[in-house]
């Protein structure tokens, strides 16, 4: 029998879902289980334990078999040589501790990179301080390098150092040009201006000065090379200038010492012919103002001297000696005028000059012009120059006639050996055209060439000249074949042009071939040269003016493609796609039309070096992203760490909610204030938030469902003592109103609204106490229905089960209840405000409405 029992038992409890015996299976799993979240924690804790010993957090990352525990160790780790081991080792292991390691070894990769940068552009700073010759541009190159580095403040102020010094020496090097290009001015105006010897030498002497200290100056190397050649010559046209001013100084001093000299003798010994020789054989002063009174004077000297006496007859017959040009010039002589006396003895003395340099053909020239001019007699003396200069002439002639006869025969070999020489075409045509020149040059000098040497020297020319004169009729013809090929290509270009076709390609193609053919002609004769390239472009441009106005289009298409990608923002995440579209309509643009190939490339350049900003930016965002969202993770994390780590305050109840409240309302704004977080962790730490949120929320919870019901029970209680108070009204027996005041003042205050209607009731009842209880009595009795409707109502409203007995009530009072919530207009009571309504209505209430109406409050107010 006890052992049918004990079976049946058996059997309840197995259908039950519960075992009697352990399990020996199950007991090792849990202890398996056990000893694993033993082993998790204890390596939480040492991974929380390793923060500030790189070296333990990577063995500790290698040894642990725990993602979570490798996972905050390796938040620990910062050297990038461990970093490195650590990313070699969980590469293929952790994918998590992997990617946060790469994420800091490509961010610590990268601040060095922009740190070397930041040091090469330093150095390039302090180069360009060091170098002799500092252009603007090689600062303004160095500034647009630094633009793109994000260097630290260390860095930074080395380079605004290095970089205010080099836009001192800039300055400087303004500076100093501008003094150059001064003295360069103030040279050039004193080359053209009207000081005079004294002031010129002096302003000279101060302008050197300012020169010297311009070459000393340590930017003198940065002056272009021009503004010294601009100052040498500035310079030398001033010296001249002063060299002029001092001779034309001790030209006017030796007049004005002969001048003076002949005025301080009596004008009756004076000589006119000898002074006037003399006036004339000294320097000639230029024209001026002091030029011309000198002259005045010595016109003035001269007339004061005696007139010349008339000079002899001749003898009747010249010495033998005389030469025929003597005897010629003399019986052409004739007194000379005043006004024809400068141009004969001008042309004299030039022709004195060309005879004493050799120029034979200009001292050809002066002898016709002294021929042709009209003067009058000429004196002895001056008739016995013109004859022994006309001598010179005569003599000199002979000799060059002489000369010219033998660099004729020269030439004339020279002609004979040149078929021998085997010369390339342009330089034979050139030696025989020098020949020819030379010959006549020979002409111009010395005289006519014998009529027999003459031929012999054009025959060997002719001999000479004759390859090339074949080798010029053939370029002749190619010249008229490339022209006639040149007149094709214009019909060509014509016609294409006439088709007017809307293949841009093809159109491209056709005039980027005829541009060729047309570069690879011959040449031209130069007559028709210009007239068919006229033609050429005028037929081309018919052809291309179409395609440059769609280039142009292509080109603001391309532009604008440019700008669509720079308008493109980083950080979106849909940036890459849209740039690969960008990518590969320009594609298709290249194809469809391609652009003149320098415009293309450049364009190409700007696209790609836009296209290359954007993905360096990506990256560069990134980085930071990633820097940022672990930051945001430490963030929150340390925002659970303080929730589960949460100590309400003790105090009023009130005031703990209302703690806890603060606490979570803050939190949350903090929560939402910081930005995303890796991937990774963003589940997790979301799960883990929100089960801190939920803890600390249960402790509110429990705080406030215990004030609710200490409120409850303090309602219950105080209803209890006003409806014993009201039925000891109802069976007349003596009431001692202390004693009921203090079993009210004993029991805990209620919330003031509740606090309020119960106060009003028990005081109520209190003052019905005595001859007032009959009435009081009665309104209690006649309050009774509207009181069970009240509960029955409430009850519905609730949810609480009314009894059977009340089963037709009820059901007729759903309907009302259902009516009165379907009309517009009204808004409905809450369950708390019709509970407090219940209460304060003052009726007899009997055990079976007394616990119903205690039902409501446990249900409704939350008592036990």
């Amino acid at each position: 029998m006890f052992e049918f029992l004990f079976k049946r038992s058996a059997s309840k409890v197995s259908k039950a879902g519960k075992t009697t015996a352990p399990d020996p299976v199950a007991a090792e799993q849990a202890a398996a289980t056990a000893q694993s979240a033993s082993r998790r924690a204890e390596q939480l804790a040492r991974a929380h334990a390793v923060a500030g010993d790189e070296a333990a957090a990577f063995d500790f990352i290698i040894g642990s078999e725990f993602a979570e525990a490798r996972l905050i160790a390796a938040e620990h780790v910062h050297a990038l040589p461990l970093l490195e081991k650590v990313h070699q080792a969980m590469r293929n292991t952790d994918r998590r501790v992997a990617k946060l390691v790469q994420g800091r070894i490509d961010l610590i990769r990268h601040q060095g990179a922009e740190a070397q940068r930041a040091q090469a552009s330093i150095a390039t700073a302090q180069r360009l301080l060091d170098d002799e010759k500092l252009s603007p541009n090689q600062v303004a190159e160095l500034d647009r390098q630094w633009q793109v580095i994000k260097a630290t403040p260390e860095l930074a102020e080395q380079f605004t150092a290095a970089r205010a010094a080099l836009a001192q020496r800039l300055e400087a090097q303004v500076v100093l040009q501008r003094a150059v290009i001064d003295a360069v001015a103030c040279a050039r105006k004193l080359a053209t201006g009207g000081q005079s010897a004294q002031e010129l030498a002096q302003a000279l002497a101060s302008l050197d000065a300012g020169h010297a200290l311009h070459g000393q100056s340590p930017e003198r190397a940065s002056l272009p090379k021009h503004l010294a050649l601009d100052f040498a010559q500035a310079r030398e046209q001033a010296q001249t200038a002063l060299q002029a001013l001092q001779q034309h100084q001790a030209v006017f001093d030796a007049r004005q010492a002969a001048l003076t000299e002949w005025q301080a003798q009596d004008a009756a010994t004076l000589d006119a012919d000898a002074i006037k020789r003399a006036w004339q054989a000294l320097p000639r002063l230029p024209e001026s103002p002091l030029s011309d009174t000198l002259q005045q004077q010595f016109d003035s000297l001269l007339a004061s001297a005696p007139a010349p006496a008339a000079p002899e007859a001749a003898p009747a017959a010249e010495p033998a000696q005389s030469s025929s040009n003597t005897r010629k010039a003399r019986a052409e002589a004739a007194p000379v005028s005043k006004e024809s006396s400068e141009q004969f003895f001008k042309a004299l003395d030039a022709m004195e000059a060309a005879l004493a340099e050799g120029l034979l053909h200009v001292a050809s020239e002066h002898d016709k012009t002294l021929r042709e001019s009209k003067h009058g007699r000429l004196t002895p003396a001056q008739a016995d120059r013109l004859a022994h200069v006309r001598a010179q002439f005569k003599q000199l002639a002979d000799w060059a006639r002489w000369g010219g006869n033998v660099s004729r025969e020269e030439l004339v070999k020279a002609a004979e050996e040149l078929p021998a020489q085997e010369l390339p075409m342009s330089e034979l045509a050139r030696k025989v055209g020098s020949l020819r020149e030379r010959w006549k040059s020979l002409d111009t000098l010395s005289g006519p060439a014998p009529k027999s040497l003459w031929e012999r020297f054009d025959a060997a020319c002719t001999v000479a000249y004759a390859p090339a004169a074949q080798h010029f009729r053939q370029l002749a013809d190619e010249r008229h074949g490339n022209a006639a090929k040149a007149r094709e290509l214009i019909v060509e270009a014509t016609a294409l042009a006439a088709e007017e076709s809307t293949d841009w390609k093809q159109v491209a193609s056709n005039s980027q071939r005829l541009r060729q053919a047309w570069t690879r002609l011959g040449t031209i004769d130069r007559k028709d040269k210009k007239r068919l390239d006229g033609e050429f472009g005028a037929a081309l441009d018919a052809l291309s003016k179409p395609l440059d106005t769609q280039r142009q289009i292509e080109t603001a298409r391309r532009e604008q493609l440019i700008v669509e990608v720079g308008l493109l923002k980083p950080s979106e995440r849909n940036t890459v796609d849209m740039l690969k579209a960008l990518q590969d309509k320009w594609q298709e643009l290249a194809k469809a039309l391609p652009l003149e190939r320098r415009a293309e490339q450049a364009l190409w350049q700007r696209f790609r070096a836009a296209c290359d900003d954007i993905f360096a930016k990506r990256k560069e965002t990134a980085h930071a992203a990633d820097h940022e969202r672990r930051e945001h993770l430490h963030a929150r994390e340390a925002l659970c760490a303080a929730l589960e780590t949460a100590v309400v305050p003790e105090g009023d109840d009130r005031q703990r909610t209302a703690a806890i409240a603060t606490l979570l309302r803050e939190t949350r704004a903090a929560w939402n204030a910081t930005g995303p977080v890796p991937r990774a962790s963003e589940a997790k730490l979301e799960q883990r938030y929100q089960a801190a949120v939920a803890s600390v929320q249960a402790q509110a919870d429990a705080i406030v469902q215990r004030a609710g019901a200490a409120q409850a029970n303090a309602m219950r209680d105080k209803l209890r003592l006003v409806q014993a108070l009201e039925l000891a009204l109802a069976d007349g027996g003596a009431l001692d109103a202390q004693v009921w005041t203090e079993r009210w003042s004993t029991l805990p205050p209620l919330d003031a609204q509740y606090e309020r209607s119960l106060q009003t009731r028990f005081a109520a009842a209190l003052a019905a106490m005595g001859e007032h209880s009959a009435a009081h009595v009665a309104r209690l009795q006649a309050n009774v229905p509207r009181l069970l409707e009240e509960v029955l109502r409430l009850e519905i409203v609730a949810g609480v089960d009314s009894g059977a007995e009340f089963a037709r009530d009820r059901l007729k009072m759903q309907v009302d209840v259902l009516q009165s919530s379907l009309k517009l207009g009204q808004k409905p009571l809450t369950q708390a405000s019709q509970l407090m309504q219940l209460c304060a209505i003052a009726a007899l209430t009997d055990a079976r409405t007394a616990s119903r109406i205690e039902a409501l409050l446990r249900r409704i107010g939350g008592g036990a």
